[in-house]
């Protein structure tokens, strides 16, 4: 009786100590946030229109 409790709780030790979780950690993944540079014309560009559609307007 003393071996058969003894091979009972080393079998329980042996298994508790090599036993994995069942399922993979979850690991979040990093968020990379890039900003788009903008043309460095975009911000002249429209008021320029702007005005060559006005001198047209006005030359005709």
């Amino acid at each position: 009786m003393k071996k058969l409790a003894l091979a009972a709780a080393l079998s329980v030790a042996a298994t508790t100590a090599y036993a994995g979780s069942m399922a993979d950690p979850v690991i979040e993944a990093p968020v990379i946030v890039e900003e788009t540079a903008g043309s460095s014309a975009g911000g002249i560009a429209i008021p320029l229109l702007l005005l060559a559609v006005l001198a047209v307007a006005a030359s005709s």
